[in-house]
């Protein structure tokens, strides 16, 4: 585990830090733009797809290296931790604020947990379990908040978000105990590259994206932010937080998950989106969670 070196790491650190979480805390009023021409599937395919394509030539060169046994463990990473996901997160806000989806996005540390308790006999104390169950009320408190503080109107296209990362938990996971031996950017671009095929070519003949594309006024400008999305959201991002673990610590790196959701709301809350002191207390809650559930001994 290493430290930063000096001062010029320390500062580098912070600045990719800083950078690393506009970028990821960017993600959800992108998808909120993308959804003012695109349909949630059509979303999910050109974030994907404009991935996948950046990421091709990379993911080729590195695929001849890779011991194909690993193959079905990076098919269902993909379809898993990037596919399913990117459909789930898009459904969710065609009914959910941007702001509040970023903030539920952060259960993905508590999922990991769950999921590595569930399947791979990872070891627990008192403290996880607090801080999961601090994160699952505070959940459902955002959840009632977003619903006018009506039970009988719950917003259940935020549970939505709650399978997405859920989805991320498993795939997590997964990286942590089958795909050890391949490097963090060769497993998301292969991956991608995987699904990304099927994506594109569901996108270009089994949607109305071609019709939209070119009829729709501002779907070029719909298409320019999921793309960014998809290019500088997965390889860009990956690449910087790779760089930010070598810097600095775990630790320090893992703080973006706490960052992400600020971001989210702040783009949310300058587009207009409007939250009540319920929903920030509820953001708290879940925050709060996480960094119980996540807190090193």
């Amino acid at each position: 585990m290493s430290k930063p070196a000096g001062p010029s790491d320390v500062t580098l650190s912070w600045l990719l830090l800083l950078l690393l979480s506009l970028i990821w805390g960017s993600s959800f009023i992108l998808i909120k733009k993308g959804l003012l021409v695109f349909t949630p599937t059509e979303v999910a395919g050109i974030r994907i797809g404009s991935a996948s394509l950046v990421l091709a030539p990379y993911a080729v060169k590195k695929w001849r290296k890779v011991d194909k046994h690993y193959a079905k463990y990076l098919l269902i990473s993909g379809v898993v931790g990037s596919l399913i996901p990117a459909f789930l997160f898009a459904l969710a806000q065609t009914q959910l604020d941007s702001g509040i989806t970023g903030v539920l996005n952060a259960l993905t540390p508590i999922f990991v947990l769950i999921m590595g308790l569930i399947f791979f006999s990872q070891k627990s104390n008192a403290r996880m379990i607090i801080g999961i169950f601090i994160g699952f009320v505070g959940t459902l408190l955002l959840i009632l908040a977003s619903s006018g503080g009506n039970p009988g109107q719950l917003n259940f296209y935020a549970f939505f978000v709650v399978l997405a990362t859920l989805c991320y938990g498993i795939n997590l996971n997964l990286i942590k105990y089958y795909l050890t031996s391949i490097r963090a950017l060769e497993i998301t671009a292969i991956s991608l590259v995987m699904v990304g095929p099927f994506t594109i070519i569901f996108l270009l003949l089994f949607t109305s994206f071609n019709h939209k594309i070119v009829y729709t006024e501002g779907a070029w400008l719909s298409f320019g932010y999921l793309c960014m999305l998809g290019i500088i959201g997965t390889a860009t991002a990956l690449g910087i937080f790779n760089k930010l673990v070598k810097l600095s610590t775990p630790l320090f790196s893992s703080s973006v998950t706490y960052i992400i959701p600020i971001v989210a709301v702040l783009w949310g809350v300058f587009d207009g989106e409007k939250l009540t002191i319920y929903h920030y207390l509820s953001m708290l809650v879940i925050l709060v969670g996480v960094f119980l559930a996540n807190r090193r001994r």
